[in-house]
């Protein structure tokens, strides 16, 4: 047995263990239509299987579909869907391990019937788990948390952009707008929101940055800034040219020789993008609510206006709301919970 075996082992023991357990109920959302005074294109068809590839949908998002982290990815859609001026011709790409899918796939289609998306097996979860080296947070290390790097193969050749969302989000503004922001360059892949103030060195670890052959190396003709992956503007014709999935593996295949990092998939993304994504204005990430990688910490807004909140870090705000300890901002993401209240359920 290699190594790195006994890490696929417990990966995978985990992600069934998940899946196994009993998905909560959730209520039916509203049907939101189309604004006629957005001039949208008709709506797309929710039960056509070539739906993803019609020419209607005028945005496309993607997330991954996982039973522990389902209830912020239910609410997380509704808020996309409330806030969008042409709903109905917006397409979701859900990716989800082959384990739940089909139980995933129902429950969104019980709260959403209209809805237009697709959900996809996560085919390379086995080789990712195995290319995982261990971090600070093992929520981190699970395969699909993974997903955002392959959706160039995962997703249809057809869709050519996508806006790719945490399930911990919550937007306030159209996600159109985000989808269009402009991705100049030929090899412009990635969108994101970028903060050059942050400490770009503490994403890796000192042995990294005592290399020159690595630090230097890596980011030779670029300035590095540091950005949040949990939103992202992605053009996957790009991608898929110039085979960005590879290049990522390739830094995780030194991570587990070096240890060069300890925060999980982000720091591949920093190695390959950081320097060279198109910026989004601070709006569309309002990130850290969850605390960062501290429990039970509180956080509030950056300056400026607020298109998305992100509750990324540990504190999620389902659990803080169920545990009756919820921060200030977790009010915002309870108005958009979707979970079915036990006394509806007994009722039913």
């Amino acid at each position: 047995m290699t190594p790195r075996a006994p890490l696929l082992v417990l990966t995978l023991l985990i992600s069934a263990v998940a899946t196994a357990t009993s998905i909560p109920r959730y209520r039916e959302a509203p049907h939101f239509t189309n604004s006629a005074a957005a001039q949208c294109p008709p709506p797309v068809p929710s039960s056509d299987a070539d739906a993803a590839c019609s020419p209607h949908a005028a945005v496309h998002v993607a997330m991954t579909l996982d039973a522990s982290y389902l209830r912020g990815t239910m609410a997380a859609v509704l808020s996309v869907l409330r806030h969008a001026s042409c709903p109905e011709s917006i397409f979701f790409h859900f990716v989800a391990s082959s384990s739940s899918l089909s139980e995933l796939r129902d429950t969104v289609r019980a709260s959403f019937p209209s809805l237009a998306f697709r959900v996809y097996p996560f085919a390379d979860e086995a080789r990712v788990a195995g290319l995982i080296s261990t971090s600070i947070r093992g929520a981190l290390d699970r395969p699909l948390n993974y997903a955002r790097s392959y959706l160039s193969s995962t997703l249809p050749a057809c869709v050519r952009r996508v806006v790719y969302l945490d399930s911990d989000v919550i937007l306030t503004d159209d996600v159109a707008s985000l989808a269009a922001t402009p991705l100049h360059g030929e090899d412009t892949a990635v969108a994101a929101p970028e903060y050059c103030g942050a400490n770009f060195t503490a994403y890796f670890t000192p042995g990294f940055w005592a290399s020159p052959a690595l630090s230097k190396a890596a980011f030779a003709g670029r300035r590095p800034c540091y950005f949040n992956t949990g939103v992202m503007v992605l053009d996957l014709a790009r991608w898929r040219r110039a085979g960005y999935a590879a290049q990522i593996e390739e830094w995780m295949e030194l991570q587990k020789r070096l240890r060069i990092y300890e925060l999980g998939s982000l720091p591949p993304f920093l190695l390959v993008f950081a320097g060279r994504i198109a910026a989004v204005d601070h709006r569309w990430n309002q990130h850290g609510l969850g605390g960062d990688n501290y429990r039970g910490l509180c956080r509030g807004l950056h300056a400026g206006a607020v298109s998305l909140l992100h509750w990324s870090g540990k504190g999620k705000p389902w659990d803080r709301l169920d545990a009756g300890r919820p921060c200030p901002l977790d009010a915002v993401w309870a108005k958009y919970d979707m979970l079915q209240p036990a006394a509806a359920i007994e009722s039913s």
